[in-house]
């Protein structure tokens, strides 16, 4: 027998589910509650997570079955981005459950008509990507073309690497150095290495 089950989900602490779970309601998907096994997933956690490292998602991975529904308001409740949510979609597909967005008309995205949407947010979020790719790389030859330094500010500045290399070649220690410049020896040892290639 097909149940249904919903996914609610916030980003921070002080947000509730609380307008999900309406909104799901309203649209006429009215969830028993099943003391055995929990219908209504709430959870607190960032999209930058991916879904299949939500806590709660995964309990509700464990109770899906064949068969099932499973409601969402959003595709961004399901992940991070297009390509995650295509994933979970994908991954909830082939466990048989299908998946209904309220913020698509309810459609299932497991069925053709899902699907060709799917495919064609896929498409749109590339596009942005390759969109945002393009600015950023025209951004970066438009800085360096006008000479600005790139990356992150050294941590020592020149002198303080030439020092430092003069103290290591007279036999200090990396980790001395480390603390005496307050900063890591991966620093350190970054400039030796330089110091080495010269």
């Amino acid at each position: 027998m097909s149940r249904t089950y919903i996914y609610a989900r916030v980003s921070t602490e002080g947000q509730t589910t609380e307008n999900q779970l309406r909104e799901i309601h309203a649209a006429g998907f009215a969830i028993q509650e099943d003391k055995r096994k929990q219908r209504i997933i709430s959870e607190c956690i960032s999209g930058s997570v991916a879904a299949d490292q939500r806590p709660g998602f995964v309990k509700l991975l464990d109770r899906l079955e064949p068969g099932d529904v499973l409601i969402v308001t959003k595709l961004d409740r399901l992940g991070r981005n297009a390509m995650d949510v295509r994933a979970t979609v994908d991954r909830l597909s082939e466990m048989g459950v299908r998946v209904h967005c309220l913020a698509l008309g309810g459609v299932d995205l497991t069925s053709a008509a899902g699907r060709m949407t799917m495919g064609v947010l896929n498409a749109v979020a590339e596009f942005e990507r390759d969109l945002l790719i393009d600015r950023t790389q025209s951004g970066l030859a438009r800085a360096k073309a006008e000479g600005k330094v790139l990356g992150r500010k050294p941590a020592l500045t020149p002198e303080q690497q030439h020092e430092a290399r003069q103290r290591l070649a007279e036999g200090a220690s990396v980790s001395a150095l480390a603390r005496d410049f307050k900063t890591t020896r991966q620093t350190i040892m970054r400039v030796r290495a330089a110091g080495e290639a010269a």
